[in-house]
């Protein structure tokens, strides 16, 4: 499986002072979604510890389309679009439950990092092939 889909639930503090997502709050959403995939992939936080490092965001671009509200369930899609080196950059489509609009598209530049120094480092072996087996260019 190339795209990971989760669901996640707005919450009401999640809210500005329009009513609809703080904007902020789609950073969170993203590195949910960035976490839940690599744990269906096997790669928990205990698997990175093992190699004592960490993705970290180093750049994040957001294009806010439309705008969601408290009580909506997002659907969130991601998927890798190229991993090498130190760098992983991923992509993100955010939607409504069950509606094709999208709300948000995003991409991410996730950068692994020792964890002592946070200095970056090299993907190890394991965790490069089991994301390379997912490189996907976009959805559909």
């Amino acid at each position: 499986m190339s795209v990971f889909k989760t669901l996640l639930r707005v919450r009401h503090y999640e809210m500005d002072a329009l009513g609809h997502v703080n904007n902020a709050v789609y950073q969170n959403y993203l590195e949910q979604a960035a976490i839940e995939h690599s744990e269906h992939l096997g790669l928990t936080l205990d698997v990175y510890k093992e190699f004592g490092g960490v993705f970290v965001m180093r750049r994040v671009e957001i294009d806010y389309l439309r705008p969601a509200v408290a009580g909506e369930t997002l659907e969130v899609t991601t998927w890798v679009r190229e991993i090498r080196g130190t760098r992983s950059f991923r992509r993100y489509e955010i939607r409504k439950q069950n509606q094709e609009d999208l709300l948000v598209t995003a991409e991410v530049l996730w950068v692994w990092v020792e964890a002592k120094t946070m200095r970056p480092r090299p993907i190890p072996s394991l965790i490069l092939d089991r994301f390379s087996q997912t490189l996907h260019s976009g959805v559909k």
